[in-house]
């Protein structure tokens, strides 16, 4: 304690006197002076502040699964129309636009009810995020997600959508909480689309601080609705996210925030997330999902995998399931049997209408990953280049994929055709960071593995 008190007087921090929205923006604003933690430890806070908010990305994949007598009672009861059953079904074949229209159909008929907004908001976001190629989680397993200088290009009218439906179903829930203050239901509806937006404006904008604002704001709502109502286990989810995600940052940070009265377990967060995960009525499968995505995040590769691979099971058209069963595959360290089953979902890909627009990208560069980790050069560089030829590859991938194959190339003593790649990847567009590292190996060829 004396040496908290000394890093708070010493950054003017008195967190006893700062509200929980501007917690994060304060603790960023310490670690970014540099003077209190290593680099190491504000590599592993940002992580931590990532993994809020991918996980809230999870949300975005909800499923309205079979209800219980029980669970029926504790949720709201639009959650349970067949309409909206049914455009869960589509969203889990990625058929986001048969969902969208659905989910569109279900707004016109209650458009008084914040969590139609929410349906529509969630399905408008996984759309865009899938189509710029950022629901590989390969990508955030590395450090560099959080300097990369990536830029990501919206549509202005897919922004503007995104926006219009957040604050509609914030501001319906605000309404309802106003005119019946015990309203569970509205809370959960206010929470869900907060944690949504935070996973967007974290993934596409890099806005650490806004989107933990967000995160926080999220389990508030949620802790509201499970003292309203202590059976609403889909409120659950989003307390078990800010549980584990709180626990994982660094020491220091862990007791300033503490002092504030945010404190976190990574069991505790687990367990709520299981409990979820069992008995939601539409959080069970984004719950499996964050389970995974915390699992690996720890490095416990075979829960992690039981846990997708039981997801792949239920859903075998969902791409994403299926890809995520490879890379956890790979990154168990079990590179063999990473590149079958990576092999294997390129070949269900080929099958007519086994996947519904499989971005085959990702699946071609953790192919090309895994079989540069066991050193087998030339596949990898041929793969690289097979993503990097996609035809709906994003900027920023297609440039990671030409950096990679450039240094395969190189390995391989191919230097002219190395050139060629890195003055691909050293073009306008995509990742700043991958851009610099061509222009280096431009000038000196690539020596490392």
């Amino acid at each position: 304690m004396l040496l908290v008190s000394f890093v708070l007087r010493r950054h003017s921090v008195r967190l006893h006197s700062v509200s929980h929205a501007e917690i994060p923006k304060r603790i960023l604003r310490l670690m970014s002076s540099n003077r209190v933690v290593q680099v190491k430890a504000l590599y592993r806070a940002g992580k931590a502040l990532m993994w809020i908010c991918i996980a809230a990305l999870a949300c975005g994949q909800a499923f309205a699964a079979a209800p219980t007598a029980a669970s029926a009672m504790h949720t709201d009861p639009l959650n349970l129309d067949p309409l909206v059953r049914d455009a869960y079904q589509h969203l889990y074949q990625l058929d986001y636009d048969g969902a969208i229209s659905r989910f569109e159909t279900v707004l016109k008929s209650h458009p008084q009810d914040p969590m139609a907004f929410d349906y529509l908001q969630m399905v408008v976001i996984m759309r865009e995020l899938y189509h710029q190629d950022l629901l590989d989680t390969t990508y955030y397993a590395h450090d560099s997600f959080l300097t990369s200088k990536r830029s990501v290009l919206v549509p202005s009218e897919t922004r503007e959508r995104i926006e219009y439906l957040t604050e509609h179903a914030i501001a319906l829930s605000d309404r309802q909480i106003q005119s019946r203050p015990d309203d569970a239901n509205a809370y959960f509806a206010k929470g869900y689309a907060r944690g949504m937006h935070a996973a967007f404006i974290t993934l596409v904008d890099h806005s650490f601080v806004a989107a933990a604002r967000q995160g926080l704001a999220s389990r508030n709502d949620s802790e509201q609705v499970l003292r309203l109502d202590p059976e609403y286990v889909d409120a659950k989810m989003a307390i078990g996210i800010q549980q584990f995600a709180v626990a994982s940052l660094p020491r220091i940070l862990r007791i300033m925030v503490g002092i504030a009265g945010l404190n976190g377990s990574r069991e505790r967060g687990l367990a709520l997330l299981r409990e979820s995960a069992a008995h939601g009525t539409v959080t069970a499968v984004e719950s499996q999902t964050i389970l995974s995505l915390f699992l690996r995040h720890d490095a416990r590769y075979d829960e992690a995998l039981m846990v997708q691979r039981e997801l792949a099971e239920q859903f075998p058209h969902d791409y994403l399931f299926r890809l995520e069963v490879a890379n956890l595959t790979k990154d168990e360290g079990k590179g063999p049997e990473a590149i079958a089953v990576y092999k294997q979902v390129l070949a269900d890909a080929h099958k007519p209408g086994y996947f519904i627009d499989p971005r085959l990208q990702m699946a071609w560069f953790g192919l090309a990953d895994t079989e540069r980790g066991q050193n087998e050069i030339a596949a990898a560089a041929e793969h690289y280049l097979q993503a990097a030829r996609q035809p709906k590859c994003s900027d920023w991938l297609r440039r990671r994929a030409e950096l990679n194959a450039g240094e395969m190339l190189d390995l391989l003593h191919r230097r002219s055709e190395a050139i060629e790649q890195y003055k691909q990847a050293a073009a306008g567009g995509g990742d700043q960071s991958q851009a610099d590292a061509a222009r280096t190996y431009l000038k000196t060829p690539y020596h490392g593995k």
